[in-house]
C-alpha cells in the first residue's frame, strides 16, 4: 500500500522534521502527513511547471478550480454552492484573522473553542481583540462544547465573532446536527458571526457520522464563514491555498474588504493542486480514510495499554489528543521527547497535561513510536 511507504524528508527543510533535526526523536507533531500527495496532483503540477510561465493568476478567474470546489462540495456534502460565494485565501489562518478584522472593532471580543491549535488561539489578540475561551467538555466519551458557557459569553454585546474548528482540532470530534443547531440558535439570538475552520472536514473516520458544513446549515447561512482547503487531506499545505465559502453578500463583502491590501492571492500551483484533488482523487481519498482508520484503531489499542495515558473517541482528523495527567508529571511533553517521540505540546493548545500525536504516517512509524514509549 502506498501509505506504508516511508519517504525521507530530511533534505526538504520540512517544518515538521527540522524541529528535531539531529536528534533521535520521531516528529509526530505539526498537522501534515507523511504521505505523498496523489499521483494525479503530482502530474497536474508537473504539467503546469512544463508550461514555464508563472505570471499573475486571479483565483476567481481560474474556472477549473472553482468548478472543482463546486463539484466536491456537492458530491461529498450535498451542498450546492454559487461560485460567487467562494473567496480564495492563502491559508485558513490568514482567513480567520481576516474575519477578526472584518467583523470586529476595537474593544470587541471573540470567542474561540478550546483547546485549539496555536494560530487560532492567537488570532483575536493579533487584532487587538479580547479572547474569550469556550471550553470543551467530556460527554459520553467524546469532547463537545460547553454550550452553557457559550450562551453566557455570546450574550455580551461586545462579543461579535465565534471561531471554531469542525472537526475539532485537537480533540477530534465532529459537531453533530444537535450541536450545530444549538450554535445556530445562540449565534442568531445574539447576532454573533460564526467562522468555522473546516480544514479537516474530508477526514471523517467514524463511518456513522457525516460532516455538516456551517454555510449549509439551517440558520447559519447568513451568519457564517466556512473555511476549507485540500491541504490537510491531500498533503499540499505548502502550496498556500484555501477558500472561504460565504453565502451572504454583506458578510462576503466585508470579508473581501478586510483582505484588501495585505492578503495575497492564492498560489497558482495551489489552485492547480486543488483542482486535481477535487476532481481526480476520490479513490485515493477513500483509501486514505481506510488507512487512517487502521492507524486510529492501532493507537487506541496501544494507548489503552499504557498506564497514565487516556484518549477519548476520535471521530475525525489524523490527530490524537492524549491525556497524560495520569503520569503525574509536570511536563508530559518532555517525558515523550525523552522516549524519542515528539508530539505537539498540549500547553500550546491550552492544557499542558495533554499531548497531540499525529498518526497520519506509515504504520511502521506508529509502531516504532509505541515501541519507544513502552521501552
Amino acid at each position: 500500500m502506498q501509505f506504508d511507504d516511508v519517504i525521507d524528508r530530511s533534505s526538504t527543510y520540512s517544518f515538521k522534521w527540522e524541529k528535531y533535526k539531529g536528534k533521535d526523536i520521531l516528529p509526530m507533531w505539526v498537522a501534515d502527513t507523511e504521505f505523498a500527495s496523489p499521483q494525479a496532483i503530482q502530474l497536474a503540477l508537473a504539467d503546469r511547471v512544463k508550461h514555464g510561465l508563472f505570471g499573475y493568476t486571479l483565483p476567481a478567474q481560474y474556472e477549473p478550480a472553482n468548478q472543482a470546489v463546486q463539484r466536491w462540495l456537492k458530491d461529498k456534502y450535498d451542498w450546492q454552492i454559487d461560485p460567487q460565494w467562494i473567496v480564495w485565501t492563502p491559508g485558513v489562518v490568514p482567513a480567520f484573522n481576516v474575519a477578526c478584522k472584518a467583523y470586529c472593532e476595537a474593544g470587541d471580543s471573540v470567542m474561540i473553542q478550546t483547546p485549539n491549535y496555536p494560530p487560532l488561539r492567537a488570532a483575536p489578540g493579533i487584532s487587538g481583540l479580547k479572547t474569550i475561551e469556550i471550553a470543551s467538555v467530556e460527554v459520553d466519551g467524546r469532547w463537545t462544547l460547553d454550550f452553557d458557557q457559550l450562551e453566557k459569553q455570546a450574550s455580551d454585546p461586545k462579543c461579535k465573532l465565534f471561531i471554531i474548528c469542525n472537526p475539532m482540532n485537537p480533540v477530534g470530534s465532529v459537531l453533530n446536527e444537535s450541536e450545530l443547531r444549538r450554535i445556530s440558535e445562540i449565534c442568531n439570538k445574539f447576532d454573533v458571526k460564526l467562522c468555522s475552520d473546516e480544514i479537516h472536514c474530508d477526514l471523517i473516520l467514524d463511518q456513522t457520522l457525516a460532516h455538516l458544513p456551517a454555510g449549509n446549515f439551517p440558520g447559519l447561512e447568513n451568519h457564517s464563514i466556512t473555511l476549507m482547503a485540500a491541504s490537510k487531506t491531500f498533503n499540499v499545505a505548502g502550496l498556500g491555498t484555501s477558500f472561504a465559502i460565504i453565502p451572504d453578500n454583506k458578510l462576503r463583502s466585508k470579508f473581501v474588504l478586510g483582505m484588501r491590501g495585505f492578503i495575497p492571492w492564492a498560489n497558482v500551483m495551489g489552485l492547480v493542486a486543488t483542482e486535481a484533488a477535487f476532481t481526480k482523487c476520490d479513490e485515493w481519498h477513500a483509501d486514505l480514510l481506510d488507512y487512517l482508520r487502521g492507524n486510529l484503531a492501532y493507537i487506541e489499542q496501544k494507548i489503552a495499554q499504557i498506564d497514565g495515558l487516556r484518549m477519548l473517541k476520535v471521530e475525525a482528523t489524523f490527530l490524537a489528543w492524549i491525556d497524560a495527567s495520569g503520569l503525574g508529571l509536570d511536563n508530559p511533553q518532555a517525558y515523550f521527547e525523552s522516549k524519542g517521540v515528539g508530539p505537539s505540546p498540549g500547553v500550546d493548545f491550552g492544557n499542558k497535561q495533554f499531548v497531540r500525536i499525529n498518526f497520519g504516517c506509515p504504520r511502521s512509524m506508529l509502531e516504532e513510536a509505541f515501541k519507544r514509549l513502552t521501552a
